[in-house]
């Protein structure tokens, strides 16, 4: 019993130097939110520490509850969030604002991975009952309009959906389907949108409009060196050239005042989340922790890479946070959930081989 009261001794490394990344980050760039920044971080390392030793089919159980608790709440979304530039994502209660759809992330891989294990993607009938519990959620969430959160929800889900063994017949007959629907998704795009495609394929066509932000930010990284300029002493930082530097653009923040080696130090920890979701992953037990892990996996693949190429100029702008890095509430705790519900899977398979083994 032993194992099982600590969490998973790597991703739990990986929480701790990520949140002290983060802390250094933000006491330099923007210290009136280290306070609320170090809160949250702790609490989430408790909720992070009480689901790791929380037997993962309890978790399982209240899948489809999480699930249609989640379309509820994305739905109050829609209809009461107050409008923050342009989307309806944030919701006010008692005083506290949070970004529900961050936090339905961690539901939707428990749901996701419930529903394909309940119906496997074998048959046309199966599929579509997964591709319409994925359709709900995505649809809902588009309509804040919220880009960056439908596409790492298409992530998770794309990435569980061909774990679980989906035939190749189907995947490609879905991505035929993809290419055909382009067209439509493009002309339903909102003009900011848009924009943000076009300034990834050239910032520098409107250097002083669209493409300021990530010129800005690209100016930041490059300017950092190899040693950094120190912290509280980066300019595009400090001086407000680099926008949103403590959530968006984190990164860009890091990497100018840490240089490369903060760099470095970031891409690790991020590499220890990766490396020990997928190690596990390969290693799980049955098929519905296995879409859990890669649910978990593409989670944190899908949007470091996304953020981390905003900020180089080789992704666009989406507004997709650093998990655990960025600052932020809503997806500090939504990460915290995630890592907690993972550890609880690495740690009920270690405690079961224990007791084979005796």
């Amino acid at each position: 019993m032993r194992l099982r009261l600590f969490a998973d001794p790597l991703l739990l490394l990986a929480y701790i130097l990520g949140s002290c990344l983060s802390l250094a980050m933000l006491i330099s760039v923007s210290p009136e939110r280290f306070l609320q920044q170090a809160i949250i971080l702790a609490l989430g390392l408790c909720l992070f520490l009480y689901l790791s030793v929380q037997e993962d089919s309890v978790y399982k159980s209240f899948a489809i509850i999480g699930y249609f608790g989640s379309l509820i709440v994305l739905t109050l979304t829609i209809l009461f969030a107050s409008s923050t530039r342009g989307t309806l994502s944030w919701l006010d209660v008692a005083g506290f604002r949070f970004q529900p759809s961050e936090l339905t992330k961690p539901f939707l891989i428990l749901a996701f991975a419930y529903l394909l294990d309940r119906f496997p993607p074998k048959t046309f009938f199966n599929i579509l009952i997964n591709s319409l519990s994925f359709i709900i959620p995505a649809v809902l969430i588009m309509l804040q309009p919220d880009l960056g959160t439908t596409l790492v929800i298409s992530a998770i889900w794309l990435a569980q959906i061909f774990i679980s063994g989906i035939p190749w017949r189907y995947l490609i007959l879905g991505f035929v389907l993809v290419l055909i629907s382009l067209p439509l998704v493009y002309q339903n795009l909102h003009d900011y949108q848009v924009s943000r495609l076009t300034t990834f394929l050239d910032p520098f066509a409107d250097p002083l409009g669209s493409g300021y932000n990530v010129i800005q930010s690209m100016i930041a990284v490059g300017s950092g060196g190899i040693l950094g300029k120190g912290l509280g002493q980066g300019t595009q930082s400090h001086l407000r050239f680099l926008p949103e530097r403590h959530t968006d653009f984190a990164f860009a923040s890091i990497a100018e005042e840490l240089g490369l080696l903060g760099s470095l130090a970031m891409l690790s920890v991020i590499a220890i989340f990766i490396f020990r979701l997928l190690h596990v992953m390969t290693q799980a037990e049955s098929g519905q922790n296995r879409a859990i892990l890669s649910g978990s996996l593409a989670y944190f693949t899908f949007q470091s890479l996304i953020n981390i190429g905003m900020n180089i100029g080789v992704a666009p702008v989406t507004g997709i946070t650093l998990p655990l890095i960025s600052y932020g509430g809503s997806s500090i705790l939504s990460t915290a959930i995630i890592l907690g519900l993972s550890s609880s899977i690495i740690n009920g398979a270690k405690h079961r081989r224990l007791l084979e083994i005796r």
